[in-house]
């Protein structure tokens, strides 16, 4: 038997699997090898590991040339592989990946995976579940620092806040992560870049592929950067969204204090345009005034400065 050729090198373990499943689809079988034996999970060891791919020699020029179908040609000349689409995704997370495979692995909505033939590609699934784990935890972690003045259920209505399906799309939206999931044709033709649960999936998903790829501190400092403005719009802010009135009720009664009354201490401006002065009052004492445009407003913003008040 001739010796294999080898047509195609990588340093990860994913692009090595969906490269054989390419070149499968054509009818070409191959050989997967390299320096250290494979894991069960389709994730290379390191990162650093050389996968080839080798097939026989009568075989290689086709192989070449189906491989080479695949990539785009640039107007410079330079060559771009399979996930070298996924830099401006990098760049836009501040973070490089040294293995690129767990970046497409993140992206890869199980759509895709089971309109793959050759079983070469892998879902998000299982990162997502670890990425959600690991924003739990560092989030957990923040408030706990943050805010040692909030009991446990306002630490546990703030963390479900931040990371909820809603906040997590949002954040996804920012960075434009929607253009880089992959997915099968009919959730790609149902709008599937813009669906919110797709979005907050490959956002966790994400975080654990920067964990995978460079450990807890790089996973952690990613999301101390993208949750950081939203922990800090916390303090003072309702831990239930808006409803400061809420989040003041919650401060007294941490504190042993009685629940707040709201007095309307005045009117002014025509009908059409009336504006209400509400005084928010604890134990007979006023915490804070505010003016609004009716009486739910005001009580909104004399119960906010009052949260802020009493947090300070």
């Amino acid at each position: 038997m001739p010796d294999l050729v080898v047509i195609f090198r990588t340093h990860s373990d994913i692009e090595a699997r969906i490269v054989r499943g390419l070149l499968e689809s054509h009818g070409l079988l191959s050989v997967v090898s390299s320096d250290v034996p494979h894991a069960i999970f389709p994730l290379s060891i390191d990162g650093l590991t050389e996968v080839r791919i080798a097939v026989h020699p009568d075989e290689a020029e086709d192989a070449q040339r189906i491989i080479d179908a695949h990539r785009t040609e640039l107007k410079n000349g330079q060559v771009v592989r399979l996930r070298d689409e996924f830099e401006a995704l990098q760049q836009a997370i501040g973070y490089r990946f040294h293995d690129r495979g767990l970046l497409e692995h993140a992206m890869t909505h199980t759509s895709r995976a089971n309109e793959d033939v050759s079983g070469g590609v892998v879902d998000n699934e299982s990162m997502e579940f670890l990425g959600d784990a690991l924003l739990g935890f560092v989030v957990a972690d923040m408030l706990f620092r943050e805010f040692p003045e909030y009991d446990e259920g306002m630490k546990s209505k703030t963390k479900a806040a931040v990371v909820s399906t809603a906040s997590l799309a949002k954040q996804a939206e920012r960075l434009q992560l929607g253009e880089h999931l992959l997915l099968g044709r009919g959730e790609e033709k149902t709008g599937g870049r813009r669906k919110q649960a797709l979005l907050a999936d490959g956002y966790e998903a994400l975080i654990a592929a920067i964990y995978l790829d460079g450990g807890i501190e790089h996973a952690r400092a990613f999301i101390v950067r993208e949750f950081a403005p939203l922990i800090d719009e916390a303090s003072g802010v309702s831990v239930t969204g808006q409803d400061f009135k809420s989040a003041l009720q919650e401060l007294l009664q941490a504190r042993d204090l009685p629940l707040p009354e709201y007095r309307l201490v005045s009117t002014f401006g025509p009908d059409h345009n009336k504006l209400f002065e509400i005084e928010v009052v604890v134990r007979g004492e006023p915490l804070a005034t505010a003016t609004g445009s009716s009486k739910k407003d005001a009580e909104q913003e004399a119960a906010r400065a009052a949260f802020e008040k009493l947090s300070g």
